[in-house]
């Protein structure tokens, strides 16, 4: 029975990932730990500052409603958690500027780790990261949990069908309306961003579209004023045949998790694509000369089948090498994603 610990009870570990960790046979829920007052405010720490010990109580009564669904404990630090012998491996969904500080310690103590997107906030980290859970031989999953929807694989077999003829280009659309203002996303300190939140999700999807050789060809950045991160942006991947890949994405626009599929006989186009929640059932739509057909896809709880994988990596060596594989490119995507935008600006 593997052992898991959760670092942070983040609203993404409270909304999807405890229930879907409730259906996973063979692994047990321990814990979650929330941050002393030294890993949240550092060199600034002061257990007499009423601010601070307002928040380190907040935190705690985040965990309390946490185990008080779910059973486990709380531990009272992040380095409790991961240094505990009770914990074979951690979940963590912190903010992505966290994620290799939390990852890098959890490994070292011998932890597999889960972890939620992106990997890291820079390239150099993420290859670190990959080097040190090689050397362990240590499971890390990077949780781009759309990727084992069946909607994905049913949108897969309909374009496989030539159901709208051969593919003359694909369209992927991911942005969200403004969030609070204290989201870590628009955070630069935290690893907020546009490209690295609401883009990691397009670029993946349309490398998967286009295959193993495509290539970025162009890359945007936008940046509001009074922003210190991007906001929205845009960019095109080809194949090695020139099948063309546009994406969008931001996280100060009208919601929109789209993929549209120009085809030669029709136009196919979905929209949950991205983020379909558990019990959700998505539809495709299928235009032929103006004339619509609407589909149900399959309904699907990837979030517990991303948990599934991530215990076959702890289990399998050729997919903990497949995993290190993915992140690794993922990341790599982004950074080159970066690279043409600085041109580009």
């Amino acid at each position: 029975m593997l052992k898991i610990g959760v670092i942070c009870p983040s609203e993404i570990a409270l909304r999807r990932f405890m229930p879907a960790l409730e259906k996973t046979k063979n692994i047990e829920f321990v814990g979650v730990g929330v941050y002393s007052i030294i890993e949240r405010f550092g060199k600034s720490a002061n257990k007499e500052n009423k601010s601070q010990i307002d928040t380190i109580s907040n935190e705690y009564q985040k965990a309390t409603k946490f185990v008080e669904q779910y059973g486990g404990k709380i531990f009272n630090s992040y380095q409790s958690i991961i240094e505990s012998k009770e914990i074979d491996a951690i979940y963590i969904p912190l903010p992505p500027a966290l994620h290799y500080k939390w990852a890098k310690m959890a490994l070292k103590n011998n932890k597999h780790v889960l972890i939620e997107k992106p990997s890291t906030t820079n390239n150099t980290d993420c290859k670190k990261l990959v080097k040190l859970a090689k050397k362990k031989n240590l499971a890390l999953h990077e949780n781009y949990m759309f990727v084992f929807h069946n909607q994905i694989k049913a949108v897969n077999e309909i374009i496989e069908s030539k159901e709208i003829g051969d593919v003359r280009l694909y369209r992927v659309s991911f942005g969200f309306p403004r969030r609070l203002v204290n989201d870590f996303r628009y955070n630069k300190a935290l690893g907020g961003g546009a490209l690295i939140d609401a883009g990691g999700y397009t670029l993946k999807y349309a490398s998967i579209l286009l295959g193993e050789k495509s290539q970025l060809k162009f890359a945007k950045m936008n940046y509001c004023e009074g922003e210190e991160v991007d906001i929205y942006g845009s960019g095109v991947m080809c194949d090695k045949n020139g099948c063309t890949a546009q994406i969008s994405y931001g996280m100060d626009n009208d919601y929109k998790c789209e993929l549209e599929v120009w085809g030669s006989k029709g136009t196919l186009v979905t929209n949950r694509i991205l983020t379909a929640p558990a019990n959700y059932i998505p539809t495709v739509v299928i235009r032929k000369n103006n004339v619509e057909e609407v589909f149900d896809l399959p309904e699907d709880d990837s979030f517990y089948k991303s948990i599934q994988y991530f215990l076959e990596c702890i289990g399998n060596t050729e997919v903990r090498r497949k995993s290190y594989q993915e992140i690794e490119k993922q990341s790599k995507l982004v950074a080159c994603f970066r690279k043409l935008a600085k041109i580009n600006n």
